[in-house]
């Protein structure tokens, strides 16, 4: 075990080559970070057999770039805080492309419908994933109306919009209450940043709904562009739509050094939501 005091790209490509690492556990930013170091295509990282992602969902293209150095998988798990690791996408054997993967063992996982939270859906069908094992929380400490909110009947209600396939396979579409009403239509971010994180100008990406009089919301994403690039907000505009349905093609573009993230890396879209809110009650 290599233990960091904290994430520096140079650090983390250093121990990793020089110890001969065979698993690393990260998150989505820090493969951004590892993919688009300089220091990359020169670090022997052929040791790693195992590399997991989590905490936030982790883009195609940042999974295929950073497997094409590495000597394994790179894969995508779900978990959180009230039941840990819960779902993986199998070390070897079959995966999907956009999965999280199948329950470990123990770990009992649906989807409900999103209105009652009772009816579970069929393959295919798009509601809120629950899950049931052996390690998930007891409640909330003093917190009697979070924890019935949460959990109910066993199940712990992870407010993650999900779908299932026929394998077994779990997809995790986004967060239910990030999920953008715009036009009638649900629109959900990860879609959009996916298409994003295609442009070959955009290192990272970061989508949320704005109020709009007429379409109830409309769609806003915060770009960080590689290092050196220049984009504009006409240019991306005009790649999501050679991608996306018009409904969930962003109508703003604001371009950024960074984006707000947690201590781990996850990207805080709430934190732009505010950023937005303050601006349109601000003078």
């Amino acid at each position: 075990m290599i233990l960091l005091p904290q994430f520096r790209t140079h650090d983390v490509l250093q121990a990793l080559s020089n110890h001969r690492a065979t698993l690393f556990p990260g998150v989505p930013s820090m493969y951004v970070a590892l993919n688009n170091s300089p220091e990359l295509p020169s670090v022997d990282l052929t040791s790693l057999r195992h590399c997991f992602s989590g905490a936030a969902p982790l883009p195609q293209e940042v999974q295929d770039r950073f497997e094409a150095h590495i000597g394994g998988r790179l894969v995508e798990g779900y978990g959180m805080t009230e039941a840990n690791a819960c779902i993986i996408t199998p070390l070897r054997g079959a995966r999907k492309q956009g999965s999280i993967g199948v329950p470990i063992p123990d770990v009992e996982a649906r989807v409900v419908d999103v209105e009652t939270g009772r009816r579970t859906l069929a393959p295919g069908e798009v509601g809120e994933l629950v899950v049931r094992c052996p390690q998930q929380l007891h409640g909330y400490w003093r917190k009697t109306d979070d924890t019935a909110e949460v959990l109910r009947d066993g199940w712990i209600y992870t407010g993650d919009i999900a779908r299932v396939d026929d394998d077994g396979f779990f997809y995790i579409l986004d967060r239910k209450k990030e999920m953008i009403l715009s036009g009638g239509f649900n629109v959900y971010p990860r879609a959009v940043e996916e298409v994003l994180y295609l442009h070959p100008k955009v290192r990272e990406a970061a989508v949320i709904g704005i109020a709009d009089a007429f379409l109830g919301e409309h769609l806003k994403a915060f770009v960080v562009p590689h290092a050196g690039q220049a984009a504009s907000a006409e240019e991306i505009i005009a790649f999501c739509r050679e991608h996306l349905v018009v409904y969930k093609v962003p109508k703003q573009i604001e371009f950024r050094d960074s984006l707000p993230k947690t201590l781990i890396g996850k990207v805080l879209r709430r934190v732009l939501q505010e950023e937005e809110r303050q601006r349109t009650v601000s003078p």
